[in-house]
């Protein structure tokens, strides 16, 4: 495996700005926020992208959704609205090889989706 920023950062080798962490996840503030709430969530096991999980994987992912909902609401943006995002692939606009879900919110986002 190549050196991977959010394997240090969870090994402690890189310092981050961390919200929460359990055994399983780590969600921390983004260092280039894109909206005034920008939390990573991360599972602390390296999985490299959306496209490498497994049936294996389904009941991490449901709490990683879970876990978001969670740090809306003690972020206070959960009532007004946010964007859960997880980008797959270079094309999908991944820039991180390890999965990782972008908590946005905080202002009125624009509807990029179409």
């Amino acid at each position: 495996m190549e050196k991977c920023v959010f394997c240090d950062i969870v090994a402690g080798k890189i310092s981050s700005d961390i919200i929460y962490q359990d055994e399983d996840f780590l969600a921390f503030r983004d260092i280039h926020p894109l909206a005034p709430v920008h939390i990573v969530i991360i599972p602390k096991a390296h999985i490299s992208s959306l496209a490498g999980v497994g049936e294996r994987q389904e009941g991490l992912m449901g709490r990683l959704i879970l876990l978001a909902a969670k740090l809306a609401g003690k972020e206070e943006i959960a009532d007004r609205g946010y964007r859960l995002a997880i980008n797959c692939g270079p094309e999908g606009g991944q820039v991180i090889p390890h999965l990782h879900l972008h908590l946005l919110g905080g202002r009125k986002l624009a509807d990029q989706l179409g």
